[in-house]
């Protein structure tokens, strides 16, 4: 087995069926596809990618173009349903390889382990039972570094509304993650902003969209001036990790390194 691992993060880009469908004022498939455009030219070696939800901005018509633009990367594409997306339409659109939708993927050192949070109707999130139960069987029969993925943010942002939006179990997710040592970071999509955290020795990490973004701390709703970003991710075979945060300007891009765990 390889070393580290090199993992490409990004989410929520809200696809439409209209390949000109915009969400608050972004072309979100052609912010997309400068995002990917991005990350594969400044970051050749990647083993895979993972997309933490809402995929599509209600319209499974949307998944066909995250197909055709992420289809030929050459690793696998991790994906995970979001509160925008539908569970079963997503299955199904992408139900072959180099796509895995849910379940656990092993690489390297580690184990990545692809978490089902959204509730059809609702925009909070909720894992149920089962969900839980595939979370603490996937940790303990590895022993390998765990990393969980999951659309819905399972620590408060300190923000008011987005608050009210977040894991209403979470309790419940952190109890297992508490449990077991070999769990190192939990990351999420769902919050359109930044988050980069520690909880008992587990990195928490929050990325931006690919589209547009959320203001942070903010009491109501407000749309940030901060352009599309991804997260690149170095899982290291001792179990630490390293993170950046690259946001994709209009003509450029503006590289923000974060924090070596």
């Amino acid at each position: 087995m390889s070393e580290n691992v090199r993992l490409l993060q990004i989410t929520d880009p809200h696809l439409f069926g209209d390949p000109n469908g915009r969400l608050r004022g972004v072309n979100t498939l052609a912010s997309l596809q400068r995002v990917l455009e991005h990350a594969l030219s400044h970051r050749r070696a990647l083993d895979a990618v993972l997309c933490t939800g809402d995929i599509v901005n209600d319209e499974p018509a949307g998944y066909a173009h995250f197909e055709c633009l992420t289809a030929d990367i050459g690793v696998p594409v991790l994906c995970l349903p979001g509160n925008h997306d539908d569970a079963r339409a997503l299955r199904a659109a992408l139900n072959h390889e180099p796509f895995q939708v849910g379940g656990h993927a092993d690489l390297g050192r580690w184990r990545l382990v692809l978490l089902d949070s959204s509730v059809p109707g609702r925009a909070s999130g909720h894992l149920a039972a089962a969900e839980l139960r595939r979370l603490r069987e996937a940790i303990e029969s590895t022993d390998r570094h765990v990393m969980v993925g999951l659309h819905h943010q399972p620590v408060p942002m300190s923000s008011r509304w987005l608050d009210t939006l977040g894991l209403d179990n979470a309790e419940e997710l952190l109890a297992i993650t508490d449990m077991h040592a070999n769990v190192r970071a939990i990351s999420w999509g769902h919050v359109h902003q930044c988050f980069d955290s520690h909880r008992r020795g587990v990195r928490l990490l929050a990325t931006p969209s690919t589209g547009a973004q959320f203001q942070p701390l903010a009491s109501e709703f407000a749309i940030d001036s901060r352009p599309p970003a991804y997260r690149l991710l170095n899982l290291r075979a001792d179990g630490t990790l390293t993170t950046e945060l690259v946001w994709v300007e209009a003509a450029g891009a503006l590289g923000e390194p974060l924090a070596v765990a």
